[in-house]
């Protein structure tokens, strides 16, 4: 995520940002060219102009009413919802505050992940363009039947189809959840991450006779039966040798999670790495032998022709946050091995997404 400035004072600000804590504009994100900009209101109701694009004007997504949304659409388009809602096909119930909350966290998360999807070009298509396989999310609530059982809501994805459990949104919740699936990391971003690895395997990989060759020579046969294979991994878990060949425990479940647990680990470090590059980072260890571990981030990620221009510097700087985390009794905040086969699969996603 790259940082970005008010044009009316100057002062620094970050996606979320919905008003200039310093000049008091209101700011609004413009997806493309993925701009934030301070605003100044017209003479029509609802209707704004931009800093950033002197004499064009432009509406909010119809969620920012609700404070789920701060992007930008031009004042002409028949749209009412932006890039990221209009994916949305179902909400929670918002007269429920505990679920309007959640919902704003649940948007804060996809709303990273679009400003990702879309710096990558990725093809993105709405339920309306494309109603078989088009990317939609259904955002769910577990429910408490008549006989007092509960029906739990699976996050998952089927053709296109992303269900997001609202309890995710719940911190409490989701860190029960993750120590009780053994899990060293846990995050909504990271949901979102995973669940649309799915979604690109299915537009990028499948479709392509060639790349799904590709892909089972790395990842394995995905004809294999998903459901056995989940059955065989949460009934004996992960095979003792796993951290040679896949980035998480889960990964080895079957080639589909392999994929998408890698897809998110992608999606993880070609963000983090711009962060690091809009903050000036540069990864300089005062030890004997720190040369090995010098890294400056002085390049666009989300246009790395290589996947080793990526991973060079991503080791030394997740070798210096995890420090600092440590520094301050926090967990690492990236607590994986990148094995050499991981690396190469991690290559295999850069190459879909130069591809485009």
């Amino acid at each position: 995520m790259k940082l970005f400035e008010c044009q009316h004072c100057h002062q620094p600000l970050y996606f979320e940002n919905t008003l200039c804590e310093r000049c008091g504009h209101r700011l609004g994100y413009m997806p493309d060219p993925g701009t934030m900009t301070a605003l100044e209101p017209t003479e029509t109701e609802g209707v704004w102009t931009a800093l950033a694009f002197p004499g064009k004007r432009f509406k909010f997504c119809r969620n920012a009413g609700l404070d789920a949304c701060n992007w930008l659409l031009e004042e002409g388009a028949e749209e009412s919802h932006c890039d990221a809602c209009r994916h949305n096909r179902t909400i929670p119930n918002l007269s429920d505050a505990e679920n309007l909350t959640r919902w704003r966290k649940l948007e804060l998360a996809k709303h990273h992940l679009f400003y990702t999807l879309t710096n990558l070009k990725l093809p993105l298509r709405t339920r309306a363009e494309d109603p078989e396989k088009g990317l939609a999310f259904d955002f769910l609530s577990d429910t408490v039947n008549p006989d007092g059982s509960v029906t739990t809501v699976l996050t998952g994805h089927a053709d296109g189809l992303i269900t997001i459990n609202v309890a995710e949104a719940d911190d409490a919740e989701r860190e029960r959840r993750r120590t009780e699936m053994g899990e060293p990391y846990r995050t909504l971003l990271g949901h979102f991450r995973h669940e649309i690895g799915h979604y690109v395997w299915d537009r990028l990989v499948s479709e392509d006779p060639a790349t799904l060759e590709r892909f089972r020579a790395l990842f394995g046969d995905e004809r294999d039966d998903y459901g056995e294979a989940l059955k065989r991994h949460y009934a004996a878990g992960p095979p003792a040798d796993w951290q040679f060949n896949y980035v998480s425990g889960y990964a080895a479940a079957h080639p589909w999670e392999d994929f998408a647990e890698t897809w998110a680990h992608y999606l993880h470090i070609v963000d983090t790495l711009e962060t690091a590059r809009a903050f000036g980072l540069r990864i300089r260890p005062r030890v004997s032998e720190g040369a090995e571990l010098e890294a400056e981030v002085d390049f666009n990620p989300h246009k790395a022709r290589r996947i080793e221009d990526l991973i060079e510097p991503w080791l030394p700087l997740t070798y210096a946050v995890n420090s600092l985390n440590r520094s301050m009794g926090q967990p690492d905040l990236y607590p994986f091995i990148l094995s050499p086969a991981v690396i190469e699969k991690l290559g295999f996603m850069n190459g879909l997404v130069r591809a485009l």
